[in-house]
């Protein structure tokens, strides 16, 4: 009743509510985009979206096909698999942003597994800059990073979810204008961090760092503390933080992509990346969701 490319352009647009930006994640034309849905909605005999020339939402019954989507898209490529023939095998090295560790990216990857069995799965958690050199050196197979840039720039991998970027700390906690903002960073290569820094900068704001480390957990503490404020993704805000007040007067960061890019190993490496990468997508609204 449902045809699978059209599930996965509803899910596309799910995601990114945009009709553009699922084109582009799919590689096809907008119109083409537009066309799907348009067939799936009639299928349904319900609006999925409700759209204008600034918005995509989802209604309540798109909601609702969320779930369906990906349970249909699962089960036929299940059925796709056993009856193909093709069984995933082989070693494959997946490298994701720590942003996602506190997310249920962990049910996607536990999902994959039990799909795929004979895949060695290797998950290396690490900064977004760390992993996109180990994926041009041959030593990852697939990531799930950070994109800096605002959309049009960086446009290499494909494109899972995008929001702002915000500044973040313990309830409570004040920034005063007239002193150094207390910064709570990533190391470099973090994007955040250069995010952050090249925003205080251009607005000619004095800073000092008041806690550096490359572990996501120990960040979360230090803002918790009231050390400082950190630069981090709108829709992944950590339990325990919120956004600073506009009374702060910190600069704005922009937005902040996050993509898969995939490796160049070929053979049955390429195809469990592309597996996994399908599975990623269909369940990227879950990506910001905490656990």
């Amino acid at each position: 009743m449902y045809e699978p490319t059209q599930l996965r352009t509803f899910l596309a647009v799910a995601q990114t509510l945009s009709f553009t930006q699922a084109a582009r994640r799919l590689g096809v034309r907008q119109s083409t985009v537009s066309q799907h849905v348009r067939r799936l909605e009639e299928a349904t005999g319900r609006p999925l979206f409700s759209r204008d020339t600034h918005s995509v939402e989802l209604t309540e019954d798109g909601e609702a096909m969320l779930g369906f989507a990906r349970a249909i898209l699962q089960a036929h490529e299940r059925a796709a698999a056993w009856f193909g023939g093709t069984r995933l095998r082989g070693r494959l090295r997946f490298g994701a942003s720590e942003d996602f560790v506190t997310t249920r990216l962990p049910e996607i990857l536990e999902s994959f597994r039990r799909e795929h069995p004979e895949v060695d799965l290797e998950l290396t958690v690490e900064l977004s800059g760390t992993l996109q050199a180990r994926l041009a050196a041959g030593r990852l197979d697939l990531i799930l990073a950070k994109r800096r840039g605002e959309e049009g720039e960086d446009s290499e991998g494909r494109l899972v979810w995008q929001d702002s970027l915000i500044w973040i700390g313990a309830p409570g906690l004040r920034v005063e204008p007239d002193r150094p903002v207390p910064l709570i960073l990533f190391p470099p290569p973090g994007i955040t961090r250069a995010r952050a820094l090249e925003a205080l900068q251009a607005q000619g704001r004095a800073w000092r760092i008041a806690c550096t480390s490359s572990s996501l957990s120990a960040n979360v503490a230090a803002a918790r503390a009231g050390l400082g404020v950190m630069a981090h993704t709108r829709g992944l805000v950590p339990e325990g933080l919120v956004p600073v007040p506009a009374r702060a007067g910190l600069p704005e960061l922009g937005e902040v992509g996050f993509v898969l890019l995939r490796g160049r190993r070929g053979g049955a490496t390429q195809e469990a990346a592309d597996a996994l990468a399908e599975a990623i997508l269909a369940g990227g609204d879950r990506l910001h969701r905490p656990r």
